[in-house]
């Protein structure tokens, strides 16, 4: 989902909400505007914003939830490669080849989720090849003594935690945020603002106003799904911790 064209979608369609709503304000009779028909409208209107506010806030905090989880998991994948290497190092000369293959997988993982070309879209699906490759290295390591012997399987299950985290993110890569829900918030929206533009009296004050709210709700739904794709757009998970852990295994 392009998160910029939705929301200018949105604004398209709340803009033409207020624009409709002054309309039918020039067209309709002054009985269908009198103060209680207004207190009414008022009312109706009071009730649609209260369900629309609490869907967009629920909206939010989904997207902001699930956002930190990822966030949470590539600190957790840098740490653990950062780790892993180490225990690799403390190995000694035996695990060089199974470092060298660690290093190489890592290096191509961050080039996959964090590309330096500009609109290169995130890919989150691991090269299953270079993985195995890596673990098999470290399984087919013999150790000679006892610090060796207890150096593998922790190794060998950091790798495999490494892969599952992963995992995890690709299939978290799917969309959270459920389009019908959307669709049903924007029609929301697009009521609310027809309302109040029925209501709102025929000054540029009351336009200008209406038009910042509309663009502070579109800025909204533009939070939401940035927040949604949290490996691309503008709003994107830093690479910083994976960085920092490569740098850690160039040493």
């Amino acid at each position: 989902m392009n998160t910029t064209l939705t929301a200018l979608i949105v604004f398209g369609c709340l803009v033409g909400a207020v624009l409709l709503g002054r309309a039918l304000r020039r067209v309709l009779p002054e009985d269908h505007l009198t103060a209680d028909s207004r207190d009414t409208i008022k009312l109706a209107m009071g009730l649609v914003a209260t369900m629309t506010a609490l869907v967009l806030g629920l909206l939010v905090s989904s997207a902001k939830g699930a956002y930190d989880t990822k966030r949470s998991e590539v600190i957790q994948l840098a740490a653990n490669v950062a780790f892993l290497d180490r225990l690799l190092s403390l190995y000694g000369s035996e695990a060089a080849e199974a470092r060298a293959g660690f290093h190489k997988a890592v290096q191509e993982a961050v080039r996959q989720i964090w590309p330096d070309e500009a609109g290169v879209q995130a890919h989150l699906a691991p090269n299953t090849q270079a993985g195995n490759v890596a673990y098999g290295a470290i399984q087919h390591l013999a150790p000679y003594d006892d610090t060796q012997r207890s150096l593998k399987p922790q190794a060998a299950t950091l790798a495999t935690d490494i892969g599952q985290v992963r995992s995890l993110l690709v299939a978290q890569s799917v969309a959270s945020i459920s389009k019908p829900m959307l669709i049903i918030l924007v029609a929301w929206l697009a009521i609310i603002f027809l309302g109040f533009s029925v209501l709102a009296p025929p000054n540029a004050t009351a336009i200008l106003a209406l038009m910042v709210s509309t663009l502070a709700v579109s800025g909204a739904i533009f939070l939401i799904l940035e927040l949604d794709q949290p490996f691309g757009g503008l709003i994107r998970i830093s690479s910083e911790p994976m960085l920092n852990a490569l740098h850690q295994l160039a040493k």
